[in-house]
């Protein structure tokens, strides 16, 4: 196995940090740095960009823009973990399990997009049943979802762990444009953004996001156990993405958004009450695993033609 050289470009970041820890010890690649007084040295940005058989961006939107626009080298291949290419014509968005083809599609992509937190919770959840023909492309809908702090970057997380009385669920976005709405409307497959409520809790790291279902709104006679079909039948035998058995309960002990911290899984619960005919569709994984570096390990190993597991935790 040849060794491949690996530049993360803003390592210092959350994300950069979680994604060198998942790779420092890897015999198959070598990391390169850059000097912390030659960060914003653009040639020196450059040659290590150059130099990279992958670059990994954890940088803000426009400082990603302008690393792509530094590469000269037509071989180093980027994974930017930005919202900047989300939706940009010639890049692949890297979720992995979006649909049979999409890990072929990552594997032999020279730029991949690495998705948002949020939206991986809601495209797994929605664009199966669209496809499925169960979720009408034009269906209005709502996500609400709540992350750990660790989402809003470190000035929040410096925030939080200063506050001697930090609030349990904060909800933000409320002037209903948040930056993951475009990702969520292109890749869940849907004709309108969704109406969508995340919020902050008191805690490190993990998220929740949860859809919920007007079934009689829908056309046919969809039901709950019927959507719980689709979505284990698209998911069975994936490495990192499994959904629980469809049982009748009030309270999951699962659901806790920290269930799968520290790894790169995520966990679909379906709900339903057919006698109301409504449902919710839940995700249950590691804003900052499979949300962020774990989901950028993964595509790097699709790039290098590794096993997508290699350096990835598989269970909680």
């Amino acid at each position: 196995m040849s060794e491949a050289t690996i530049f993360i470009d803003g390592e210092a970041g959350t994300t950069g940090l979680q994604i060198r820890e998942r790779l420092e010890h890897r015999s198959d690649i070598r990391l390169i740095s850059i000097d912390p007084d030659k960060r914003k040295d653009a040639d020196e940005r450059r040659r290590l960009l150059d130099a990279a058989d992958v670059a990994i961006l954890c940088l803000p939107d426009d400082a990603a823009r302008e690393a792509v626009a530094l590469i000269e080298n037509p071989e180093t291949r980027v994974i930017d973990a930005s919202t900047a290419f989300r939706v940009a014509e010639g890049w692949t968005y890297g979720f992995a399990e979006m649909t049979p083809l999409q890990a072929g599609a990552i594997a032999g992509a020279k730029r991949v997009s690495n998705p948002g937190c949020y939206p991986q919770g809601f495209i797994a959840t929605v664009r199966p049943l669209v496809e499925a023909g169960l979720l009408p492309a034009d269906a209005p809908l709502t996500v609400n979802a709540i992350s750990g702090y660790s989402g809003g970057g470190r000035k929040m997380i410096e925030d939080y762990e200063a506050a001697e009385d930090p609030a349990p669920y904060l909800p933000y976005g409320l002037a209903l444009k948040h930056k993951h709405l475009p990702e969520m409307r292109a890749y869940g497959r849907i004709d309108h953004e969704p109406v969508f409520q995340p919020a902050v809790g008191a805690f490190a790291q993990g998220m929740v996001t949860t859809v919920p279902l007007q079934l009689w709104a829908l056309p046919g006679d969809v039901t709950a156990k019927r959507i719980h079909e689709v979505l284990a039948e698209r998911y069975d035998g994936e490495a990192f993405l499994s959904v629980a058995p469809f049982e009748a309960v009030d309270r999951v002990q699962a659901l806790d958004p920290r269930s799968y911290n520290g790894t790169n899984r995520m966990r679909i619960h379906v709900f339903g009450n057919e006698a109301r005919r409504q449902a919710l569709l839940v995700a249950c994984y590691d804003n900052l695993g499979k949300g962020a570096s774990g989901a950028a390990v993964q595509n790097l190993n699709l790039m290098l033609g590794r096993e997508p597991t290699l350096g990835l935790v598989m269970a909680a």
